[in-house]
């Protein structure tokens, strides 16, 4: 996480905004995934180690497409838009399986848990929200 947020922090366009969304989802779906083993719930876990992968993933394909639009110029640069545009729409909807999960074990899951659980929630929503604002950035 030190390295991922120094990384952040230093004067290079990416990884940005959509690898951070990412990030935060995936460090909801982490969130998810041990309120889910406190709740004796191994599907909800598997799903959230599964999301938590998928969007740790994201964040690396996000910043090589906006690194890859900064590259191209005239028709190659459009294209690499579209791709740089498709990764935070994707971070957007696997944020909101997380939020969804995070949302059943707030109702459902151990009752020692349910800040984290609720603070999952939050924090996907929250990615969800962030990347969509990219995507919108992004089409205007």
């Amino acid at each position: 996480m030190r390295s991922f947020l120094e990384e952040v922090a230093a004067r290079t366009p990416a990884p940005g905004g959509g690898a951070v969304a990412a990030m935060t989802g995936a460090s909801a779906a982490a969130l998810v995934s041990m309120a889910a083993r406190f709740s004796a719930s191994d599907e909800v876990a598997t799903a959230g180690d599964g999301l938590r992968a998928r969007l740790v993933q994201l964040a690396a394909d996000d910043a090589a497409a906006y690194t890859a639009v900064l590259a191209a110029r005239g028709e190659a640069r459009r294209q690499a838009m579209r791709v740089a545009t498709e990764v935070p729409r994707e971070i957007a909807a696997v944020a909101l399986e997380v939020a969804a999960l995070a949302h059943a074990l707030v109702a459902t899951g151990n009752p020692n848990l349910t800040g984290d659980a609720r603070v999952a929630e939050l924090l996907a929503e929250a990615a969800a929200k962030a990347a969509g604002v990219l995507v919108d950035i992004n089409t205007a």
